[in-house]
């Protein structure tokens, strides 16, 4: 799963991103509204984390151009501004979530969590296919009753396809959704990360299947 992170706070924004890239979600940060409308039309973000006080055009501006866009990432605004009037502005101008400035990460984990798990069209946190289940809001991953050790980013993989399971998810898409813009990626690693997976998998009822030309299924075996 992959986050944008628009916020110009330095400090705020590198502490944000530590959390979220332990949890294993791919994310990017920019600290501006123009870099932020740029980025946003290239790249498949599952969700937008937006500051509002931004140093060059106001946060609810990127929104709306965002929504006139018919872009339709979930966006949750992070900001300051606390009044109720300010509230049902942002969420009457597009965005689906709004969250109040100073605040606990693991309330902002949650409702950034349950953002992306909606706009996959999925809100329950628990997906099951088989004998596997996969816990999105701890990140646990049980395969027939047996815990699963998997790295952040083989999480990631394997989130990414069973919530998509039975449909094939093209290799540019899940590499796009797994990996940040400035993340150091050698040309193999989601091969890599793929081979692993498998083989913590072997023994189990799914299966990983490479679609060649297309990219990778998750179903059952």
């Amino acid at each position: 799963m992959r986050l944008l992170i628009v916020e110009d706070d330095a400090a705020l924004a590198r502490g944000i991103l530590k959390v979220f890239r332990a949890e294993g979600l791919a994310v990017d940060h920019v600290s501006d509204g123009e870099e932020a409308l740029e980025i946003i039309q290239m790249e498949p973000y599952n969700a937008v984390v937006l500051d509002l006080g931004l140093p060059d055009m106001d946060g609810l501006t990127v929104l709306k151009q965002i929504r006139r866009a018919n872009i339709s990432v979930p966006v949750l605004i992070l900001t300051a501004r606390d009044a109720t009037a300010d509230r049902i502005n942002g969420l009457n101008q597009g965005a689906d979530d709004y969250l109040c400035k100073p605040f606990a990460i693991e309330e902002l984990e949650a409702r950034v969590r349950a953002l992306i798990r909606r706009g996959l069209g999925n809100p329950d946190p628990l997906l099951k296919l088989g004998t596997l289940e996969l816990d999105r809001a701890t990140g646990a991953c049980y395969l027939a009753g047996r815990l699963l050790e998997l790295t952040p980013r083989e999480r990631a993989v394997l989130e990414t396809l069973a919530a998509r399971a039975h449909s094939v998810v093209p290799k540019a898409r899940l590499s796009a959704e797994v990996f940040g813009y400035d993340d150091a990626v050698a040309p193999n690693a989601l091969e890599v990360h793929m081979g692993r997976l498998r083989r913590k998998l072997e023994g189990g009822d799914i299966e990983i299947i490479t679609v060649r030309g297309l990219g990778y299924l998750l179903r059952l075996a």
